[in-house]
């Protein structure tokens, strides 16, 4: 069952009309300072912590709002301070900030709080399924009458909020394109700098990211058996809709008795707005979970992972940077690609040999796990599709978003370097 769609968001938003005017008299009463506010759809982490280790170590004041006690932990862990957001201390920590970062949407602070300051949206992923106003899921509401006029308002509502952006990163400029037409913003605000949230896949050695990822993977999720291969299945978000792909008892079974003779691990990762019955029927330490609520940021993890499986994650383009071969199962790809639509063509991403179901999967899977021929060809594909949409693989993106903040007019902090 999903825990999360567009239309019931949406009817949330509209019956916050009034608060919302509110905090927005608020924000033309009190004047904003130069302390740097940072917020995360996903948690403690994505873009946002790579911007802030930049921003506080140039001296920035700033402080990080969260929406849980176990944010506020996380944050914690890595010496951040913290207000709850939707406090009223958050609110007064918003509008009274200079600068807003944010990686999902402007609720990722305080959202009666956000006009009048300088939005920076780092976004969360290259987009491949469509998104914002080029995506009819992004206007949904319930089905009431009149629903045809809020979904008009929706959009003069999404549209308006869009155009408090002032910097949005792209990984490049085929990037670019998509994030202009779903923002409708200008390419004076999306800037081609990379994004801040992978430069964790090109900091230091191979060897030192696989290390460091293995260690994560290993605290979060409990030791792999020794010499096991690393699977990662992230299905993306259906909008409220169950996952098609979920496997039955039958195919968990197959999928089971593969892992086990390849000697391999598959790590399942849920969208963080859905949910879905991935757990096998009977328990088995070759499948394992790894949920937002078990890692918040799944970014750090991947040099640990040696094969993505995925239908329409935005990984997909991400993993290209590790040299990481990826399996395609999408047995929704028509439908999807009427009803929420992609940019460009999803074979032109997945090539013609997308899995429709987990038998043909799995026949790929094992392929790919026994032939040293096809893991490169595979390889090849995904650095190669990578390519196409990274401009940058040096990490150094974080620090071209800050240069690139500053360059609009934002202050260097007294006695910065």
């Amino acid at each position: 069952m999903a825990s999360f769609s567009f239309g019931s968001g949406n009817a949330a938003k509209l019956l916050r009309i009034p608060v919302y005017a509110i905090g927005r008299l608020g924000t033309f009463l009190i004047p904003r300072g130069t302390r740097w506010v940072f917020g995360c759809g996903a948690g403690i982490g994505d873009g946002a912590l790579a911007l802030w280790r930049i921003a506080t170590d140039e001296g920035h004041d700033a402080v990080w709002l969260i929406s849980s006690e176990r944010e506020r932990a996380e944050a914690q862990s890595h010496g951040i301070p913290t207000i709850p957001k939707s406090s009223l201390r958050g609110w007064w920590a918003t509008v009274r900030a200079g600068v807003l970062i944010v990686t999902h949407g402007l609720g990722d602070v305080n959202r009666y709080a956000v006009s009048g300051g300088f939005v920076v949206q780092l976004w969360h992923g290259i987009p491949l399924k469509r998104i914002g106003l080029d995506s009819p899921a992004t206007t949904q509401v319930p089905a009431v009458p009149g629903a045809r006029y809020l979904r008009r308002l929706i959009g003069l509502l999404y549209r308006a909020a869009a155009q408090r952006i002032q910097v949005l990163p792209a990984a490049s400029d085929r990037s670019r394109g998509r994030l202009e037409s779903a923002f409708a913003l200008g390419d004076a605000r999306v800037v081609v700098t990379g994004e801040p949230r992978v430069d964790v896949l090109s900091a230091g050695t191979v060897e030192e990211r696989r290390a460091s990822a293995s260690a994560l993977l290993d605290e979060t999720a409990g030791t792999r058996p020794t010499g096991a291969r690393t699977l990662l299945y992230a299905p993306t978000w259906r909008d409220g809709a169950e996952d098609p792909a979920i496997p039955t008892a039958a195919e968990w079974v197959r999928i089971v008795a593969l892992l086990e003779s390849q000697n391999a691990v598959l790590y399942v990762r849920s969208h963080p707005l859905g949910a879905g019955g991935y757990q096998p029927p009977l328990p088995s330490t070759r499948v394992r979970m790894l949920g937002s609520d078990a890692l918040a940021d799944v970014t750090p993890a991947l040099p640990a992972i040696d094969a993505l499986i995925t239908d329409y994650s935005s990984l997909a383009y991400d993993v290209g940077l590790l040299d990481m071969p990826v399996l395609y199962l999408a047995p929704d790809a028509e439908e999807y690609a009427r009803t929420r639509g992609f940019y460009g063509r999803y074979p032109d991403v997945a090539g013609d040999d997308a899995a429709a179901t987990w038998g043909e999967l799995l026949d790929q899977l094992a392929a790919l796990l026994s032939d040293e021929r096809v893991f490169a060809e595979r390889s090849h594909r995904s650095t190669t599709l990578s390519a196409q949409v990274h401009a940058f693989r040096d990490g150094e993106n974080s620090r071209r978003v800050y240069r690139a903040i500053r360059a609009r007019g934002i202050l260097a902090p007294k006695g910065a370097r």
